[in-house]
């Protein structure tokens, strides 16, 4: 490994044990115990036999927003860490059934786009595109990725929320978002500009989050016509 220049190993969190013997651990030896790889494994060493699998596959910690937004970008390679077109490899995922995207005017680069998608952007560059995201005329999109919606919204539930002022679920016209993540079911209005980078402070607000030059709009948010981070 240290030739490799790998210096260090890290638990993934998949354990197998003796069901006796985890019953017996958890309800007795360490009772008080409340974690695996910290304190049950380790104590566990010299009194059980306890091996390990030395996993080659690909692997990440995305146990932080930047590490997630990282892991997620580094699909858009040519050839990922993480490949999702490995015949030997096969990804299996729940069937939605949805219609595939649909494009019109936009310039894409290196940008993966899941099904369900109506997308009449620009441009977009180096981003993820979740299922049935919308995203308006003139709109830029780069490093970023949207986590879509779980809906579609009918003609007149849009005019309902044109009549209220709201935006229409996805991405307006327009709009410029850099070093985004946009989590699912945003409302984004028109001319909306959103530059993430590390120019940014870490902070939370009501409608966004800012981590490490990371802006993360939560679930549902609703961004006016205009609305600038």
């Amino acid at each position: 490994m240290q030739a490799q220049g790998r210096h260090y190993l890290a638990s993934m969190g998949i354990y197998i044990f003796n069901r006796q013997l985890l019953s017996d651990l958890l309800q007795n030896e360490f009772a008080e115990s409340t974690d695996f790889g910290k304190e049950i494994i380790p104590q566990s060493l010299e009194k059980y036999k306890v091996v390990s699998y030395q996993y080659e596959g690909y692997w990440t910690d995305i146990g932080n927003i930047p590490s997630f937004f990282e892991a997620n970008l580094g699909l858009t390679k040519d050839i990922p860490d993480f490949n999702l077109f490995d015949n030997e490899k096969a990804i299996y995922t729940r069937a939605r059934m949805l219609p595939p995207a649909k494009i019109s005017g936009t310039t894409l680069e290196k940008t993966v786009i899941a099904e369900g998608c109506i997308i009449n952007a620009s441009r977009i560059e180096n981003s993820i595109i979740g299922i049935r995201t919308r995203i308006g005329t003139g709109t830029t999109i780069v490093s970023s990725y949207l986590m879509g919606v779980d809906f579609y919204e009918t003609i007149e539930e849009i005019d309902l929320a044109r009549q209220h002022g709201l935006p229409t679920v996805g991405i307006g016209h327009r709009c410029y978002i850099r070093n985004a993540i946009v989590d699912k079911n945003c409302r984004i209005g028109d001319d909306v500009r959103i530059n993430g980078g590390h120019h940014l402070e870490n902070s939370d607000h009501s409608l966004y989050t800012v981590k490490e030059g990371v802006v993360v709009i939560k679930k549902g948010a609703v961004l006016p016509n205009g609305f600038v981070i």
